[in-house]
């Protein structure tokens, strides 16, 4: 060979620095307490914008960075998942923005799958909401670590020691304030930071940019700070800050990566009050890559061989093109372009010319790529959610699921002379896991399974946009669909032969019980209790 004599150590020191400054990390919410605002916010901070969208508003025309699907700017909630990379402080970022729409929930949950750690964003003036309580579960099950930032300070809310006591109550989560708000609402005047003592005074900037000016102090008890935010201001943040002191543990590190404490900050993404706080704290704490288990072993982010599997499927982030892009996150070593590697399922060998990474819909191509970076693959079809990439060894990534639907409409085509274009439409959409489709044996009725009814729009819209394909839908009524198994063959044959008006097979062929009701389902099981049924699938 020719070229430069690389040393093996050399090449593996490299990856494990590139690896060490990684940071791979989610942001959940439920709708509407500011997530995507602050996703903006820090990609500000990190230099990738230059200007912030603001979400709702319809005098700024400018569309907000992560929110990149029509169906998403139309409607003001992210629903698909997207991902950005930056850097700052010369760590490399990557955020995973969610859907915090309920109905999406298993694409949030899968997107879980592939982050180390996770910030959770709570509106000062509704506290914790139903859908934060179903995403830290799962982030306490995965024993990821949470940092939780209570958002929109500048407006009434909730006072800050009730909202730390709902954390703990209703989330779970052991608290730890990191930072803590001078004042609330018109009050407002900026955050003491508990991390590094120092008190930052923010001026509102109108400019939707940077704050205008901060002003910062190391001493609390310094006589200036009297005159900048009041009197009354000053002595009630010194009394709150030694009973912080008094009631919270220190912050331990250690604990929080092993998800055993959350810190909490507070602040305004809307007016950038706090946000810089949250962002250098956050590269300081927060985890490099982690192991992760697969059925076989555990893969460590640095073994020199690579590995990494597939959370998401995008049917067409360019509607000017019939491209699908499967997200891979890269669990361990060197991922790099042109190179063969080993699709797991299938078998055989792929190859990747153009990889990419992502800010939002600007995607650009990549020559390699490190544990806990997410990836973008051009594909043709080959990609289901769940496979694995290798470099030739057999591993399946755990805990990548597909959740029983509980919503369900059949569908029909609207024009005959689009069938193609609707199952096209269908498979790849149903790749992508937006949904579930069911082919009932009887009759061949093809039935659409979601976890909620905004899906139904969603894909109905999408088929129309972007494959030219009109989907009518019909109600149709189903209480429930699980996977049915059996150890015994013949029980299985007899079973399915007696059901046979409820049973259907999902994308995989797999065979799936529809439950017509409660009552139903319960009866069944009665009758057959050597039939298994499953409430997930691994895809």
């Amino acid at each position: 060979m020719g070229g430069k004599d690389i040393s093996l150590p050399a090449i593996m020191t490299k990856q494990n620095s590139e690896i060490a400054r990684r940071r791979t990390f989610g942001i959940v919410a439920h709708p509407d307490a500011g997530k995507t605002t602050l996703t903006e916010k820090l990609l500000l901070f990190g230099g990738a914008i230059q200007e912030a969208g603001a979400v709702k508003s319809n005098k700024i025309k400018k569309s907000t960075t992560s929110d990149f699907m029509e169906i998403e700017r139309q409607r003001g909630i992210s629903v698909a998942t997207s991902v950005m990379a930056f850097d700052y402080a010369d760590k490399k970022i990557n955020i995973l923005d969610t859907p915090g729409h309920k109905d999406f929930a298993e694409d949030t949950y899968r997107t879980l799958t592939a982050v180390d750690s996770v910030i959770v964003v709570i509106d000062v003036a509704k506290g914790v909401e139903e859908q934060t309580e179903k995403l830290v579960e799962v982030c306490r099950m995965r024993k990821t670590p949470v940092i939780v930032f209570i958002n929109k300070m500048d407006r009434p809310g909730k006072e800050a020691f009730d909202l730390l006591d709902e954390v703990e109550q209703q989330l779970m989560l052991k608290v730890v304030p990191l930072s803590w708000p001078i004042g609330m609402g018109d009050r407002f005047q900026g955050v003491y930071n508990l991390f590094e003592e120092r008190i930052v005074i923010f001026r509102p900037d109108n400019k939707q940019g940077r704050p205008e000016e901060t002003i910062e102090f190391d001493d609390l008890e310094d006589p200036e700070l009297e005159k900048l935010i009041g009197t009354p201001a000053a002595l009630e943040l010194r009394e709150e800050v030694e009973m912080i002191r008094g009631v919270y543990p220190k912050f331990d590190r250690q604990t929080y990566l092993q998800g055993g404490v959350s810190p909490v900050f507070f602040g305004s993404a809307v007016n950038n009050f706090g946000v810089k706080e949250l962002l250098d704290c956050f590269v300081r704490i927060a985890p490099s890559p982690l192991p992760r288990p697969t059925e076989e072993r555990q893969v460590d982010p640095n073994e020199e061989q690579f590995a990494g599997f597939v959370f998401k499927i995008h049917a067409n982030m360019d509607p000017r093109h019939r491209d699908r892009i499967a997200f891979l996150r890269i669990c361990s070593g060197t991922f790099e372009r042109n190179t063969n590697y080993l699709h797991v399922r299938q078998g055989r060998k792929l190859k990747f010319a153009n990889p990419t990474s992502f800010m939002a819909d600007r995607k650009e191509i990549i020559d390699a790529a490190y544990a806990g970076d997410v990836v973008g693959l051009y594909d043709s079809g080959n990609f289901k959610i769940g496979d694995t990439l290798t470099e030739g060894e057999e591993l399946h990534f755990k805990g990548i699921p597909s959740f029983s639907p509980e919503q369900f409409r059949r569908v029909l085509n609207g024009d005959p002379m689009k069938s193609k274009q609707l199952s096209k439409g269908l498979d790849q959409l149903m790749d992508e896991g937006v949904a579930q489709l069911f082919t009932r044996g009887v009759d061949n009725a093809q039935i659409i399974g979601t976890v909620g009814a905004l899906q139904f729009d969603v894909i109905q819209y999408r088929l129309e946009h972007e494959y030219g394909a009109t989907a009518l839908y019909e109600p149709i009524n189903l209480h429930k669909a699980l996977w049915v198994s059996c150890p015994d063959d013949v029980a299985l044959d007899a079973f399915t032969e007696r059901r046979r008006q409820q049973i259907a097979t999902d994308k995989d062929g797999k065979l799936v019980y529809l439950a017509e009701s409660a009552w139903t389902l319960q009866m069944v099981r009665e009758s057959h209790p050597e039939i298994v049924f499953h409430q997930t699938s691994e895809f």
